[in-house]
This record gives C-alpha cells, structure tokens and sequence, in this order.
C-alpha cells in the first residue's frame, strides 16, 4: 500500500503486521459486534447543513479546554496493552501526543509505568483509573499525582470484563500462551515476531511489585476482576482523594452525567469502551446534546470516531473534546510513532477541510445549526 491517506488504511496495515490474536484484540468489540458497528452507523447518520458566502480563508481548531489552550479539541485516548502493537507503544503515544500539543491519557493497563511515560513525555498527561481494589488505587492516584498528572479519569463501565468472543476464540491474553497456532502465526508475521523477541514480551507495568505484602491488593491482580462495589459514595471519596481535574468515563446516561458533576467531578467522558462492553448499547453521540443541556461542565465524547468530520459533528453537537483510540492504535501497529503522528496529521487535516466546506472558520463557532441528526 502507498502511504496511507485515511485511519482506514492503516487499519489494512496493522491487519498485515500483527499476528491474528493481537489484531482481534485491537479491532475486536463484545459479543455479536453490534454495539462497535452501531458507533460508526450513528455518526455516520449525522448530516451536515453548511453555510455559505462566509470567509473561510482563515481557519482555525484551537480551543480551550480546562483552562488550558488546545490546538484541536482532541485527546488521545486511555489505551490498555499498547505494548502488544509496538515495542513501548505508550511512549509513543505520549511522544507524539506532546509533539501535537494535546493530553495524552495513560491508561492503568499500560505496559508503561505511570512514571516512565512522565520521564519521556514533556507533554500534558493525564491518568486513566481502573479500580481494582480500593488500597491500590488510592496508591495509583498517589503515584501519578506525584509524578505531574493533571488530570484524572476514572472509568465506570467496567463491572466485570466484556464477553470479548475474538479474545476467547483466540485465547489471546498476557503473558502470551505459546501454543502451536500462535507460533505458527508469529512465524507468517515475522516483523511482529522480532521486535517481540527484540524487546520482550509487554507486562502490566503499573501492577509489577504493587505491594507483594498485602494478600488482599495480590488476589484481585490475580483474578484481574474489577471492584463491582464502587458506587456514588466511593466517587466521592476519590474526589476527596485527587485534587486536580477530575473526569468521569464510561458514561451513557445523561441523568448519570448530571450527578457525576454535581458531586464534584469536573466534566465527563461520554464512552461505550468503543463497543468493548456492553453489546448493544446506545452510542455516545445519541445521548450527547442531552448531556450537555444537564451540566455546565465539559462533556467528552469517544467510541467510533475515525475522521475529522466526525470529531467536526461532535463539537457542534456541544462536546468540548474527541479522544481518539483505535483511530490512533492502527496507526501504532502498523508503523509505531511515526504511525501516530501521520494519522494525527490526517485528522487535523480532516477537520480543516471539514470546517472550510462547513462554512464555519473557527470550531469555537460550531453549533448544533451546522447538523441534522436523527437522535
């Protein structure tokens, strides 16, 4: 393939580099699918209604965002495992997300530690909380306060782990099960198969050593369950725990929204895990505008997004920023940093032409005006 000119092509490229377990995993969604198709089919039902005669001649994306200028209303999404597509993969993220000059968010499913992403990265970085188990994530938020994080985000869409049938049917988890067909796959991708045996094979860097003492933090690492009990309550009492920026992902709920923000958090992430979940669920942009009409705090929107007129149509249906996932992880498995930057590039550039064709020189200007949607 010539160079890549859209996300999609790099999605074909990492499809030719990754061994089949990994690719599933990185492409694969829960159960029948449904939900993972139904984000695209949702955003792709949006139209667009553009103005004309107006001076487009100069555009721009920048935005503000938690008080902090943005050149793109855009974020790189928390990703887990990252170091199964590229060798030290969240470094690469967080180099290229500062090179852009927009939040890199670490996910605490990294094959990266919270602080060596801080040491590589002069960027803004921000940190993706799953609760394990109470004492440890008290310990994680410790940890990436300490080590300069802005910005905390904690996840509540994951119960229990989605029924990932590609995963399943692969036997696909970390440490890599060695088996006959594994082998064989590695072997018909060798380019994969080498910066493995070069590089090692990825951990859960965020996990290694966390308190080896305390039975209780060392059970729920080994049955890799979430904390199923964390409520309002325990939403509370990490709001009380960080005292920075505090985001709430995984939200579909508008009402869930409003009350995530009136006890204290500072905006939320309107997410469906990018369809890794819940099969069947409501895409994030069906319940933004709602969300937005219920709080006067930023709302965020991922799950589905693949181009710069996808991010345009969120921003004008009231969303203050887009984080970008798989969009982003194609482009990693299949040519590492420069992978990311490209596809970075090509969303920026996206959203330009998108803006000019609108007849909207400014994204700050956006509004639900320059859209039809059927939600």
């Amino acid at each position: 393939m010539r160079k890549p000119i859209k996300i999609e092509d790099y999605r074909h490229l990492a499809r030719q580099r990754l061994p089949r377990m990994v690719f599933d995993y990185l492409d694969g969604a829960a159960e029948d699918e449904i939900g993972l198709n139904h984000n695209r089919s949702a955003l792709e039902s949006i139209r667009f209604n553009p103005k004309r005669l107006v001076d487009v001649s100069q555009r721009s994306l920048a935005t503000n965002l938690f008080g902090k200028r943005l050149p793109a209303p855009l974020a790189v999404a928390p990703t887990g495992l990252n170091g199964v597509f590229w060798p030290k993969g969240d470094l690469a993220l967080a180099r290229a997300a500062a090179k852009f000059d927009i939040p890199f968010i670490l996910s605490t499913a990294s094959t990266a530690s919270i602080e060596e992403v801080a040491q590589c990265s002069s960027g803004e970085k921000w940190f993706q909380l799953y609760v394990v188990h109470r004492r440890l994530a008290k310990q994680l938020v410790g940890r990436a306060l300490n080590a300069g994080y802005t910005t905390l985000i904690l996840t509540t869409d994951i119960a229990v782990n989605g029924l990932r049938e590609r995963d399943l049917r692969n036997d696909f988890g970390l440490p890599i099960r060695y088996t006959p067909r594994v082998m064989l796959d590695g072997c018909l991708h060798p380019r994969w198969s080498l910066d493995l045996l070069r590089h090692g094979v990825p951990e859960l860097a965020n996990f290694k050593g966390a308190d080896a003492q305390d039975t209780e933090i060392q059970a729920a690492l080994l049955s890799r369950q979430m904390d199923a009990s964390f409520d309002w309550e325990a939403l509370k009492w990490l709001r009380e725990l960080w005292p920075h920026t505090l985001l709430v992902k995984g939200i579909i709920d508008p009402l869930d929204a409003q009350r995530c923000t009136e006890l204290g958090a500072d905006g939320v992430i309107l997410s469906n895990h990018g369809g890794r979940q819940l099969d069947t669920c409501l895409a994030p942009i069906e319940r933004l505008e709602e969300a937005v009409s219920l709080t006067d705090k930023p709302v965020l929107i991922d799950s589905g997004f693949r181009r710069g007129a996808d991010v345009v149509k969120a921003i004008a249906m009231g969303a203050q920023g887009v984080l970008l996932g798989r969009a982003l992880l194609y482009a990693l498995a299949a040519k590492g940093e420069a992978g990311v930057e490209h596809a970075l590039e090509l969303m920026f550039s996206e959203i330009d032409r998108t803006l000019a064709n609108l007849g909207c020189a400014s994204i700050e200007d956006l509004n639900g005006d320059y859209v039809r949607s059927p939600f």
